[in-house]
């Protein structure tokens, strides 16, 4: 008689996260990990609009940052709430802008397949609050990006918060 095993939605969520890890590991260029030059021209399309957009949002010229995504987006603010709405993700924007936030990036990976693309880019965040307090952040930026019409590209999906599936080794 064989023997049934269940698996818990805990476990489920353990083994697609190691498996995305697994995926992204093997698939992906371990050049490309690293910086940006020997990416491609459509690469590196890709990795100049998220400059911009992040350039743009450090400088609170949110207009801009709003221009980097297509009309119909979704945006994670927080993790697991991604909001859809341009008109509350422009408020949102001028709503973390307040911790005047500086943003590095230790790499950038870019996969192009037609005129689809996923940027990955392992970030830090430093920044102070209104009260003059010290703000730090770090994630994983997971965006999935459209070549438009006219060549360029735009972000339709931004994930700020991607490494929060991954589990934590103690």
């Amino acid at each position: 008689m064989p023997i049934e095993r269940k698996t818990s939605v805990t476990q489920l969520k353990q083994l697609a996260a190691m498996a995305a890890t697994v995926a992204v590991v093997t698939f992906s260029q371990p050049s490309l990990a690293e910086g940006t030059k020997d990416m491609s021209p459509e690469q590196q399309n890709v990795i100049t609009l998220i400059e911009k957009m992040t350039t743009s949002f450090e400088k609170g010229d949110i207009d801009t940052v709003m221009q980097t995504y297509e009309p119909s987006q979704s945006i994670a603010f927080e993790p697991g709430n991604p909001v859809s709405d341009s008109t509350l993700a422009r408020e949102l924007f001028h709503q973390f802008r307040s911790v005047s936030p500086k943003f590095t990036y230790s790499g950038h990976e870019v996969i192009v397949e037609g005129d689809l693309a996923v940027h990955i880019a392992p970030w830090t965040m430093t920044g102070t609050d209104p009260e003059g307090k010290p703000v730090a952040g770090e994630g994983l930026s997971i965006a999935v990006l459209r070549r438009q019409p006219d060549g360029s590209w735009k972000m339709v999906i931004d994930n700020p918060y991607g490494s929060r599936l991954i589990p934590v080794a103690n």
